[in-house]
């Protein structure tokens, strides 16, 4: 799979988590795509938030793995 699919495919799967995010007021952004790892920023009631760390690893990053080749995590960035 070559990389502008990834990209494709990876904000194609975070478009379809942001309702679930935005339900309690957050939101989130893609930002970029490196040797695996999926940068995302965080924005509304996200920022700051105590779960944040619960809502990437166990939600986030785990459906961007099961849905798109080669995602190995995720990271926030500010």
């Amino acid at each position: 799979m070559d990389l502008e699919t990834q990209i494709e495919q990876i904000k194609a799967t975070l478009e379809k988590m942001r309702p679930f995010i935005r339900r309690d007021g957050g939101d989130l952004e893609y930002v970029d795509f490196k040797d695996g790892i999926v940068y995302i920023r965080m924005k509304g009631a996200c920022v700051g938030c105590s779960l944040i760390d619960v809502t990437i690893s166990e939600g986030v990053e785990i459906i961007l793995q099961e849905e798109v080749e080669g995602v190995l995590g995720v990271k926030v960035v500010e």
